[in-house]
């Protein structure tokens, strides 16, 4: 794990500049979104995500995050189907708050071009320097 002042930038993920990361698993990504992005909404009190079987394109909302300080878009990463959304984050939205790279995922994406999309994003090391330049 990386720290960047106070935020966490976890080893081994794939990082967007919409302030999302992609954990690659057997095929399928698992997505979230980042410590940096939980702690500037504060406290998250709702999280609207699309059905499974919904398909997304890279940069278009796959959900969106409401907070005590703002609403925004949740863009997603990769392009393909969603396969799998975190119904505990719906009901307890206060996990992604807790652990945003654990139970506070929010989807499973059955990537349509996996290695593309991939190539797009920031490994930890480029995702730790960019966020430095940010703030």
């Amino acid at each position: 794990m990386v720290t960047v002042g106070e935020y966490e930038v976890r080893e081994g993920l794939y990082y967007s500049e919409n302030h999302v990361w992609v954990k690659v698993e057997d095929g399928k990504v698992r997505v979230g979104i980042t410590d940096y992005a939980q702690k500037n909404l504060k406290q998250i009190i709702n999280i609207s995500l699309l059905d499974p079987g919904s398909t997304v394109n890279a940069g278009d909302a796959f959900g969106s995050a409401e907070s005590l300080k703002a609403a925004v878009d949740l863009i997603s990463p990769v392009s393909g189907t969603i396969k799998e959304v975190n119904s505990e984050v719906q009901n307890n939205p206060s996990l992604i708050n807790e652990d945003p790279y654990g139970k506070g995922w929010l989807v499973v994406i059955e990537p349509s071009n996996l290695d593309e999309d991939l190539n797009k994003l920031m490994t930890a090391e480029k995702a730790a320097e960019w966020l430095k330049s940010i703030m």
